[in-house]
C-alpha cells in the first residue's frame, strides 16, 4: 500500500484548446508512463470523436511516478478534464476527486470565460490551485500582460506562473516540482472502514462494467465483497487495477488512490456514479458526499428510422449512460415517427456528440427532433406542469401563465467584435447587466432566455466574432413569458417532431424560415405539397413545393386537342387523388437543416 503522503491528486483546467490533452501527454512522456515509440497526441482523448474534433468529452485518470529533486518518489493521480460549458458535469466531478488544480492558461489569449468557469468550481472545492502558461514558445505570446490578466479577472496570485510549452515540453518539470510541492497529499484512514467514491464507470464488453473509484479510506482488495451504499447491491470484487495510462493490475487500493475494479456487474443500474463503495462485512456508517446530481437543460425526442431498431436503442442508451450519467432518458411515442426515447442533455453540444456516439458505437440511424427547454406552465385548476415536449402543451384556453427558463451568460471577446456580440444578444431577447473592459478585451454580462441559446446561438456567436468570443453560462431561475406552441404541416398532416415553443413575436419569422427550408430540403412527389407553420388553428406561414410532372403528352404526335385535354384531365385527377392519400417522407437531413434556421 502506497503512503498517503506521496500521492497527490490534481486536474487540469482550463479554456477550450489551451492545451490540457498537450501538457497531459508531456506530463505521460516526461514521467515514463510510455515510451515515446507508444505516444500519440491526445493519448488520453481515447474516443475517435474527440480526436477528430479536437475536444476532451470525457474525463480520463493516469497514474505518474514522479521522482522529484528531495529524492522522494511520488504517484500523482492525474484528471483531463473537457473545455466546453456543457461538459461541466464531467469538471465537477473530476474535482469533486482532486486536491489541486492546474490551471492552464494560454499565454496568447489569456483569460477566457470557461477558465473563469472552471477555475470557481475549483476554488469551491478549496482546491490549491498551481498557475502555468502555456504555447509560450508562440511569437503572440506576452507573459506578463496575462499574468496581469489573471490577477485582475480571476484574483489569484500569479507572480510564480510558470511558462510552459505543451507542445515541446518546456517547463513540464518546473509543473511537476510544482505539483509535489504545492498541492496538498489525500487525507485518510487505512484501518477505518472502506469508503470509496465511485467517479465514473464504463461498458466493457469483456470484463462487463468497470468502475473508477477514489479511495477514501480503508483498503480495497481482489476478492472482497462490496456493498454499493445506494443501491443496497453487493459484488465481489475480481480484478483491481490502475491506468498508466495502460491498464495495469495491483494487489490493492488504499487511502487517497484512484484506480478501477471490476466485479463482474453486468447491469448499468447497478452503478449510479457518486455512490459511495463499502465492505459488505463491516460497512461504513454513512455514504461520502457525493456529487450534485446534474440537472438537463435541453431535452429532444431520439427514434430509430427503422421501428425494429427500438430495443437496441433503449440498450445502446443504457450502456452510454453508464459511461456518461449526465444524461437522461425515458419512453415517449409519437404518431409519426413511433416509438423512441425523450432524452435530457446539458447542452446543444452534448446532445450532438451523444446522437454521433449512438450512431458510430452502436450503428444506429437516428431521428431528432428539435431540442426544448423545460417550462413551467400554470394552468386555470391551479396546477402547475413541467413540461419540456411541445407534444405535451396544453390546450391554450387552459393556460394562464408560462415561465421559461433564464440564463446568466459571460462573453469574452476582442473589442472589435463587441458591436455584433451586442446586436445578437438584443435579437435573442438579451438584458445587458454588465460591461467592462480588461485591456483591449470585452466583457459583457447578459441575461438571456434559454431556449433562445439552444438553438444555434453557439453558432452564431463563434461566426460573428470569427471564433475568438468565449462564451459561459448558468441557470438564473424563470420568469414570465408571451410563448405559443408553433406546429408545422406538412400536406395538411401535423409533424410533431417539428413542432416547437417560440416566443409569440418571433414564431411568424421563425415559422416562415422552416417552411423555407423545408421546400428546399423535401424532395418532389407527383403531387403540390402544402407546407405550413400554425399556432393552434391559425397558419402564419406557407410554402408550396410544386409537382414533379410526368409527361403524358409524349406519345402524342399532332392530333386533335380534345385528346391531349383528355390525358391532361385524367392526371389532374390521379394527382389530386394521390394528394388526398398520399403520404410525405422526410428525410432525416431535413429535420436536422429545419432546426439550424440561424445559420443564413
Amino acid at each position: 500500500m502506497i503512503d498517503p503522503r506521496r500521492i497527490r491528486n490534481f486536474s487540469i483546467i482550463a479554456h477550450i484548446d489551451h492545451g490540457k490533452s498537450t501538457l497531459a501527454d508531456r506530463l505521460i512522456e516526461t514521467t515514463g508512463g510510455l515510451q515515446s515509440r507508444e505516444m500519440k497526441e491526445q493519448v488520453l482523448d481515447s474516443m475517435d470523436i474527440e480526436r477528430e474534433r479536437g475536444i476532451t468529452i470525457k474525463a480520463q485518470t493516469t497514474r505518474l511516478t514522479y521522482k522529484a529533486k528531495d529524492g522522494e518518489t511520488y504517484y500523482l493521480n492525474l484528471m483531463d478534464t473537457p473545455g466546453h460549458v456543457d461538459f461541466a458535469y464531467e469538471v465537477s466531478r473530476s474535482l469533486a476527486a482532486c486536491e489541486g488544480s492546474i490551471l492552464l492558461v494560454d499565454a496568447s489569449q489569456g483569460v477566457e470565460a470557461q477558465t473563469l468557469a472552471n477555475v470557481y468550481q475549483a476554488i469551491d472545492a478549496n482546491h490549491e490551485i498551481v498557475v502555468a502558461l502555456n504555447k509560450i514558445d508562440l511569437p503572440a505570446a506576452d507573459p506578463e500582460r496575462i499574468r496581469q490578466q489573471i490577477e485582475d479577472v480571476i484574483g489569484i496570485d500569479a507572480t510564480d506562473a510558470i511558462p510552459i510549452s505543451g507542445k515541446t515540453g518546456m517547463g513540464v518539470p518546473d509543473v511537476l516540482e510544482a505539483i509535489v510541492k504545492k498541492i496538498p497529499p489525500p487525507e485518510g484512514d487505512p484501518k477505518a472502514p472502506l469508503a470509496a467514491l465511485l467517479v465514473d464507470s464504463w461498458y466493457d464488453p469483456y470484463l462487463g462494467v468497470v468502475i473508477l473509484v477514489r479511495m477514501q479510506d480503508g483498503v480495497l482488495r481482489k476478492g472482497m465483497k462490496i456493498r454499493m451504499m445506494a443501491t443496497g447491491a453487493t459484488h465481489v470484487i475480481d480484478r483491481v487495477g490502475i491506468f498508466t495510462p495502460k491498464t495495469e493490475p495491483v494487489d490493492e487500493l488504499g487511502p487517497g488512490e484512484i484506480g478501477f475494479i471490476t466485479a463482474g456487474i453486468k447491469e448499468v443500474a447497478e452503478t449510479s456514479v457518486g455512490d459511495t463503495l463499502t465492505d459488505d462485512r463491516n460497512p461504513r456508517a454513512a455514504p461520502l458526499a457525493g456529487f450534485k446530481p446534474s440537472i438537463p437543460v435541453v431535452f429532444c425526442g431520439l427514434f430509430p428510422s427503422e421501428a425494429d431498431d427500438f430495443n437496441n436503442l433503449r440498450e445502446s442508451l443504457s450502456k452510454l449512460r453508464l459511461n456518461d450519467s449526465s444524461f437522461h432518458f425515458e419512453v415517449e411515442s409519437s404518431p409519426a415517427l413511433g416509438f423512441g426515447f425523450r432524452c435530457g442533455f446539458l447542452g446543444l453540444l452534448h446532445l450532438e456528440i451523444v446522437q454521433e456516439r449512438l450512431e458510430r458505437e452502436f450503428d444506429l440511424d437516428l431521428i431528432t427532433t428539435a431540442p426544448s427547454v423545460v417550462y413551467h406552465v400554470h394552468l386555470s385548476d391551479g396546477t402547475m406542469q413541467e413540461i419540456h415536449n411541445p407534444a405535451d402543451w396544453p390546450d391554450p384556453t387552459k393556460l394562464v401563465k408560462v415561465e421559461e427558463p433564464w440564463i446568466k451568460a459571460t462573453l469574452m471577446l476582442p473589442d472589435e467584435y463587441l458591436g455584433a456580440i451586442l446586436k445578437l444578444c438584443e435579437e435573442r431577447r438579451g438584458v445587458q447587466q454588465n460591461l467592462t473592459y480588461i485591456g483591449n478585451r470585452a466583457v459583457a454580462t447578459y441575461r438571456l432566455p434559454l431556449n433562445e441559446v439552444v438553438f444555434d446561438f453557439y453558432d452564431r456567436l463563434k461566426s460573428v466574432s470569427r471564433g475568438y468570443a468565449s462564451f459561459d453560462y448558468s441557470l438564473d431561475g424563470y420568469e414570465e413569458g408571451d410563448l405559443v406552441k408553433l406546429s408545422i404541416l406538412v400536406n395538411a398532416e401535423p409533424v410533431d417532431a417539428l413542432s416547437m415553443i417560440v416566443n409569440k413575436g418571433r414564431a411568424e419569422s421563425r415559422g416562415r424560415a422552416i417552411c423555407e427550408r423545408l421546400k428546399d430540403l423535401i424532395p418532389k412527389q407527383l403531387f403540390k405539397i402544402a407546407i405550413q407553420a400554425a399556432i393552434g388553428g391559425r397558419v402564419v406561414a406557407r410554402e408550396t413545393l410544386s409537382a414533379m410532372r410526368k409527361d403524358v403528352l409524349a406519345k402524342c404526335y399532332g392530333g386533335d386537342i380534345s385528346r391531349k385535354r383528355k390525358l391532361l384531365d385524367k392526371q389532374k385527377k390521379g394527382k389530386k387523388r394521390m394528394r388526398a392519400f398520399g403520404k410525405v417522407e422526410i428525410p432525416q437531413e431535413a429535420f436536422i437543416a429545419a432546426l439550424k434556421i440561424g445559420d443564413e
